[in-house]
């Protein structure tokens, strides 16, 4: 059980959990929610010993392996499916030890606790992992430093998911995934075998994935049972009975308050009205549940509604090479109120089409033809990094208004939210969350008629969100979101295009067709393809195809030698006279061993064979 006793923690002199306690049993499923800022990720620093608390304790069983996503991500020559097994430290060690081992009776002990952690069928556990977070079978055996920072921290989560810790706890997980992606951790979070807490502000994946919440509000923890629409009944439950308490409290307060202030001055009630003032003593106040109303966003509508189409596509091939496009065959139509998802893995094209559609790429060929005088706003997360960290939210829309008096450039700051003095804070100074909302408020300055946004919701928490679908929702333009929030998609998007193969298609069904889709796809053996988008993700050029098999041959000869040692070794410990007799229990465990060491060599052999027939037909 982790056990959470009068904890209190303060960074940088702020409070950040005020004397909370709470108590999660083994096997639950935990979201945690709260403001961004609140205290969460600080928290699970205090969990895993990295900080430590001003007052209380944080006390775990003491076998306990705790895990959480890595800082960095992981970099190097290593194939990405070697990083991944090698996240299991037990597995590593006793593998490693095995290799040298002579002793029949230690070797007999390293088999059999092989055995009892499944470690011959690691592999396909943590491929089957990589597959889910969006890595085909070839990408498994690339290396680690062939992929962008963003595919590496997907690598990384995938090292933590495989590990299986007692304690797994993650950090807004789905920051680094595609809504493919995403669907496929929720479904992989709802069916883990032991403790997870989960920092997140996607309300699918607290709808679908845990079976408790745990809330930071004013420095108090409080879990609640059920899923997220559970507690947040809950939640309103509990303020409607504070808000009556406080009343009541108020009611008598004033009760008592005025029978002192009447007979005070009275000798014949003096005892009374002292007893009165006792009791308004300890009338201690009730917290009554502040509602904190999150800032609302507005996009400006555009000066003129334009005749549709805004945009038209025809059979329009783009890319970064015209030898190789990304996306060819495209045809489609954009008109004035269209609200538009595109659904596909990261990689498949979806930010080099908006990129066409914004104008940022030209076609290879086919036409692409835009109504006269529109206006697109963009905004991306990595757009973030182009802020000026020393300038304000002032400083930020200033630029826009020109010459414009003091009192309406600060009026536009307000409406983009950043109103008195949080319009002179430095952007160095400002949450990931307040840097999302100055960017979308500079995009969209000057009222466009269609909005791109590239996965907003990054840094948005939950109830920002919301207020970013109703921006969408009341906005007269036309919108264009790349988003893995399932919850913005649903709540505005009317049109789902998928970007896949190369092309975009219309998608005619809805979200949840489409996760029983990917889950039925990511879920199966994966296929080896290539990623199109090379900005996005290294793509392997077709000359290096043998190269790949090579690599492939060499390893699965290297684990048919692996495994064959290990039999051999097996057959060691088996052979000693008086094993079956003095340890029948063992020996029943090694033999087990060998029969799953056979598995495992004719799945290498079968690997080997595979590889082999297909590098002779590339060489022929």
């Amino acid at each position: 059980m982790l056990a959470i006793t009068d904890l209190s923690i303060r960074l940088a002199g702020r409070l950040l959990i005020d004397q909370s306690s709470v108590q999660i049993t083994p096997g639950s499923r935990v979201g945690m929610v709260g403001r961004n800022g609140t205290g969460k990720s600080t928290l699970f620093k205090v969990i895993r010993g990295e900080l430590s608390a001003e007052h209380g304790t944080v006390s775990l069983p003491p076998r306990w392996r705790v895990g959480s996503l890595a800082q960095e991500a992981p970099n190097g020559p290593e194939s990405l499916i070697s990083v991944v097994l090698k996240a299991d430290l037990e597995r590593d060690a006793l593998l490693h030890e095995a290799e040298s081992a002579t002793d029949p009776h230690r070797i007999a002990e390293i088999q059999t606790r092989l055995v009892d952690i499944d470690a011959h069928s690691a592999p396909s556990r943590a491929a089957a992992i990589l597959s889910g977070l969006g890595f085909s079978a070839a990408d498994q055996l690339r290396p680690c430093a062939e992929f962008s920072g963003g595919w590496r921290m997907r690598v990384a989560l995938a090292a933590t998911l495989f590990a299986a810790p007692d304690l797994l706890l993650l950090d807004e997980p789905t920051n680094y995934l595609d809504l493919e992606g995403t669907l496929w951790l929720e479904d992989h979070l709802a069916h883990y075998p032991r403790t997870v807490i989960v920092i997140s502000h996607d309300r699918d994946l607290l709808e679908s994935s845990v079976d408790q919440i745990l809330h930071l509000e004013r420095g108090k923890l409080t879990l609640y049972k059920g899923s997220y629409s559970s507690f947040e009944e809950q939640r309103a439950a509990r303020e409607l009975l504070d808000a009556k308490a406080v009343k009541r409290q108020e009611a008598e307060r004033a009760r008592l308050q005025a029978f002192v202030d009447r007979f005070k001055a009275k000798a014949s009630k003096a005892r009374q009205a002292q007893s009165r003032v006792k009791m308004l003593e300890r009338l201690k106040p009730i917290t009554a549940l502040v509602t904190e109303d999150v800032r609302e966003i507005s996009f400006p509508a555009p000066e003129k509604i334009l005749s549709p189409p805004i945009i038209a596509v025809d059979n329009a091939a783009v890319g970064y090479d015209p030898a190789t496009p990304v996306l060819g065959r495209v045809t489609l139509r954009i008109d004035n109120d269209d609200r538009i998802a595109l659904l596909g893995a990261n990689g498949n094209g979806k930010s080099t089409l908006v990129k066409l559609l914004a104008g940022r790429l030209a076609p290879f060929s086919g036409k692409v033809t835009r109504a006269d005088k529109l206006s697109i706003a963009y905004f991306a997360q990595h757009q973030l990094d182009e802020l000026n960290e020393d300038g304000s939210a002032y400083d930020h829309v200033r630029k826009l208004m020109g010459d414009a008096p003091e009192a309406k450039v600060r009026a536009r700051a307000g409406a983009i939210g950043f109103s008195g003095k949080a319009a002179d804070t430095k952007v160095s100074k400002l949450s990931g969350g307040e840097k999302a909302r100055l960017l979308l408020g500079l995009a969209t300055f000057f009222g466009p008629n269609m909005i791109i946004l590239d996965e907003p919701t990054n840094h948005l928490d939950i109830d920002s969100r919301a207020a970013l679908a109703e921006a969408i929702n009341e906005f007269p333009g036309a919108v264009i979101m790349v988003s893995h929030d399932r919850y913005l998609i649903e709540a505005c998007a009317d049109r789902l295009w998928i970007v896949a193969d190369r092309t975009v298609t219309n998608y005619d069904g809805d979200l949840d067709e489409y996760r029983r889709l990917v889950l039925s796809a990511r879920n199966s053996e994966p296929a080896p393809r290539e990623r199109s988008v090379a900005a996005e993700k290294p793509q392997r050029p077709r000359s290096d195809n043998r190269g790949s098999l090579k690599k492939r041959i060499a390893e699965a000869e290297s684990e048919i030698a692996r495994v064959t040692d290990i039999i051999a070794k097996i057959d060691t410990a088996l052979s000693l006279p008086d094993i079956f007799t003095r340890d029948p229990k063992q020996a029943a465990q090694l033999s087990k061993a060998r029969a799953n060491a056979a598995d495992a060599l004719a799945r290498a052999e079968e690997q080997w064979l595979e590889a082999s027939s297909q590098f002779d037909e590339a060489a022929g």
